[in-house]
C-alpha cells in the first residue's frame, strides 16, 4: 500500500511522505511503551508498599505527555502532507491527462475521470490525512505491547503473539473477497456518473421528445445498481469483521485462562497477572479497529490502482532534439492510422503548400476530421509521415506545433469565464488593442455590443449562454489573436443559421489570409473558396484537384457536388458564386 502510494506520488512527495510514516511510527512505539510502564505501577499499588508508584506514576505521565505531543505533531504532519499532495495530485492528474492522445478519450472516460478525479483522488490522497495514523497504530502499538509482555512472562508473550498469523490471515482473506466486490462497485459507480453526465447533457432532446420519465428510470436503474453493490460490499466484509472479533477475544480469553492457570500454580503473581491483562486489553481495541481501517485501506488502494494506471499512460512522445520547422507546408506521406479497431487512414499522400487552401469532402466516416487531428499531432500515425514545413511533427515538441497551428472546430467549447478571457487563450501575452482588433475582424464586437456585460460578460460553462454563432465568433477570434500559420478548420459552418453563418464566413476569410489552411467542409461555399479540393472515401484520396477540374471529371466529386446543388437554399449547402466562380 506504502509502496503503491509513493509511486503514484512520485519523488516531489516521497521524501515528505517517509518522514511522516517515521513519526507515526515512533508515535505507535511510544504508546505502546508507556503502557508498559503499568506494570511497575499496578505491581506497586497492589503490593506492600503503594508509595514506592509514585515515581513509576511520574514516569507514566511523562509518556503519556511525550506520547500526546508526539501524535499531535504526526497528525499534523500526516493532514499537511495529505493536503499537500492532494493539490499537487490535482495538478499533476490534470496535467497528465491534458498530455495524453485524445484517442484515449473514448467512450466511459467522461465517467471514469469523474469518479476519480473527486471521489476517487479524495479517498486516495486521504490515506496520509485520515487512515495512515490510525493504521500505523493499530500494527505498531499491539506489536510493541506483546514485546513488553514478553519481556515480562514469556509465556504470556507467546500466546498474545498467537493473534499476529491469525489476524494477518483473515485480513488477507478479506481482502481477497472483496476485491470482486469492490472491482463491481467502483463499474457501478462509473456507470452512474456516466448516466448523470448523459441525462443532464440530453435534456433538450429528452424533453424535446416527451421522453425524460424514461431517461429517469435509467437513471434510477444506475444508482440501484450502486446500492445493490454496496450492499454487497459490506455483506462481503462481514465475515472479516467478526472473523477478527472473535479472533481477539479468543486469544484474550486464552491470555486470561492461561494467566488465572500460571498464577493459581504459584509460576507468576497475581499483580503481574493483573498488569499482564490489562496490557493485552490495550492490544484488543487497535486490533479490533483493523476490520474498519483495513475496509477504507482497501477501497483507497483500488483508487490508487486506478490512478496509478492512468498515469502510468504513455502520452505521446517528446522529441529528444526537437526541430523547429522553418516554413509551413504540410505534408502526407504514406499515412495510415488505426483507431478503435479499424484503419481510419490507410497510406494516404497529400501535399498542401505554403499559403494554399486545401478543402477536404468526402462522405461521413471517411476520415476527414482525423486528418486535421493528425496534423496537429492529436494522434501519432501507425506508418508513414505528417510534416510541417518538411519536419515530422513527431520532431517537434508539443508547444512548439501548437504555436504554429490553430484550429477552429465545428463544436466550440467555451470555459466558463468571461468573453476576454476566452479570446485571450490564442495569446494570453496578448495587448488590449489586439485583443479588441481580433474581435472585430471576428465579428464578435457585434455581440459583445448587445450583451449586458459587454467584455466582461460571462459566457456560463461551454459556452451555455452563447448561441452557437456567437461561440463559433469566439472561436474565429482567439484563433486569430493567436496569429498562427497554419489554420485547422473542421467544417464551422455547418449548424449556423444564415446571419451568423455570413458573419462567419467573413472572419473565416481573415484568418486564412496568407495562411496554409486545410478545412473539412460539407457547403460547396467553403469548398469554393479553396486552391484544391481532395475527396476522401474510406481512408483514401479518391480524387484531388481544383473545383472546377474535378466538376469536369465527373467523379465522385462531381457527383458529390451535384447532389449539394439538389439541397434547397445557401444554408443546406448550395453552391453559390465564389471567388472561383462554379
Amino acid at each position: 500500500m506504502i509502496r503503491m502510494l509513493l509511486r503514484v506520488l512520485g519523488p516531489e512527495y516521497a521524501r515528505a511522505m517517509r518522514r511522516t510514516v517515521a513519526l507515526m511510527t515512533i508515535t505507535a512505539v511510544v504508546e505502546g511503551l508507556s503502557y508498559a510502564l503499568l506494570v511497575p505501577v499496578l505491581a506497586a499499588l497492589l503490593g506492600g508498599s503503594p508509595s514506592d508508584a509514585w515515581p513509576w506514576l511520574a514516569a507514566f505521565g511523562a509518556a503519556v505527555a511525550a506520547y500526546a505531543g508526539l501524535r499531535y505533531t504526526s497528525d499534523l504532519a500526516g493532514m499537511r502532507v495529505g493536503t499537500t499532495m492532494l493539490r499537487g495530485m490535482y495538478h499533476r492528474l490534470g496535467e497528465h491527462l491534458a498530455r495524453l492522445p485524445i484517442g484515449w478519450y473514448g467512450a466511459g472516460r467522461v465517467g471514469e475521470v469523474s469518479v476519480l478525479a473527486s471521489r476517487g483522488l479524495l479517498q486516495a490522497m486521504g490515506v496520509s490525512a485520515h487512515l495512515l495514523a490510525p493504521f500505523v497504530s493499530a500494527l505498531v502499538t499491539p506489536v510493541t505491547i506483546v514485546v513488553v509482555i514478553l519481556a515480562f512472562n514469556w509465556q504470556l508473550g507467546l500466546a498474545a503473539l498467537a493473534a499476529a498469523p491469525v489476524v494477518a490471515a483473515i485480513q488477507a482473506w478479506t481482502a481477497r473477497s472483496t476485491a470482486a466486490a469492490d472491482a463491481d462497485r467502483h463499474e457501478r459507480d462509473k456507470e452512474a456518473a456516466g448516466r448523470v453526465i448523459e441525462y443532464l447533457q440530453a435534456q433538450p432532446v429528452l424533453r424535446t421528445g416527451g421522453r425524460t420519465g424514461e431517461r429517469f428510470e435509467a437513471l434510477d436503474a444506475a444508482l440501484r445498481e450502486v446500492q445493490g453493490a454496496s450492499r454487497r460490499t459490506v455483506l462481503a466484509t462481514l465475515p472479516g469483521a467478526v472473523g477478527l472479533t472473535l479472533t481477539v477475544q479468543a486469544i484474550f480469553t486464552a491470555v486470561l485462562v492461561l494467566g488465572a492457570y500460571l498464577a493459581l500454580g504459584g509460576g507468576v503473581g497475581a499483580a503481574e497477572v493483573l498488569t499482564i491483562l490489562v496490557l493485552a486489553a490495550r492490544c484488543a481495541d487497535p486490533l479490533l479497529s483493523l476490520s474498519d481501517i483495513g475496509g477504507k485501506l482497501r477501497g483507497a488502494r483500488a483508487e490508487l490502482v486506478r490512478l496509478d494506471a492512468v498515469l502510468r499512460t504513455e502520452p505521446l512522445p517528446e522529441p529528444a532534439e526537437p526541430v523547429l520547422p522553418e516554413r509551413h507546408d504540410l505534408e502526407f506521406d504514406a499515412v495510415t492510422f488505426r483507431h478503435g479497431g479499424r484503419t481510419v487512414i490507410d497510406g494516404l499522400s497529400l501535399k498542401v503548400p505554403q499559403g494554399q487552401r486545401l478543402a477536404v469532402v468526402g462522405p461521413s466516416g471517411a476520415g476527414k476530421s482525423t486528418l486535421l487531428q493528425l496534423l496537429a499531432r492529436f494522434h501519432d500515425v501507425d506508418a508513414g509521415a505528417v510534416r510541417l514545413g518538411g519536419v515530422d511533427v513527431r520532431e517537434v515538441s508539443t508547444e512548439a506545433l501548437m504555436a504554429r497551428i490553430a484550429i477552429v472546430f465545428q463544436d466550440v467549447y467555451l470555459f466558463d469565464g468571461t468573453i476576454e478571457e476566452n479570446v485571450r487563450l490564442g495569446r494570453p501575452g496578448a495587448s488590449e488593442a489586439e485583443v479588441r482588433a481580433a474581435a472585430t475582424a471576428a465579428r464578435l464586437d457585434e455581440v459583445i455590443e448587445r450583451l449586458p456585460g459587454g467584455w466582461a460578460a460571462h459566457v456560463g460553462e461551454g459556452g451555455a449562454l452563447l448561441s452557437g454563432g456567437e461561440r463559433q465568433r469566439v472561436s474565429i477570434a482567439r484563433a486569430l489573436l493567436k496569429d498562427a500559420p497554419v489554420v485547422l478548420l473542421d467544417e464551422v459552418t455547418s449548424a449556423l443559421d444564415p446571419v451568423n453563418e455570413a458573419a462567419v464566413h467573413e472572419g473565416i476569410e481573415r484568418l486564412m489570409a496568407g495562411r496554409t489552411v486545410v478545412m473539412v467542409a460539407h457547403r460547396m461555399r467553403t469548398v469554393q473558396r479553396a486552391d484544391r479540393v481532395a475527396f476522401l472515401d474510406g481512408g483514401r484520396i479518391v480524387e484531388e484537384g481544383g473545383h472546377d477540374e474535378l466538376l469536369g471529371r465527373g467523379g465522385r466529386y462531381a457527383a458529390f457536388w451535384e447532389i449539394a446543388a439538389a439541397l434547397p437554399g445557401p444554408a443546406r449547402g448550395q453552391p453559390v458564386t465564389g471567388p472561383h466562380g462554379r
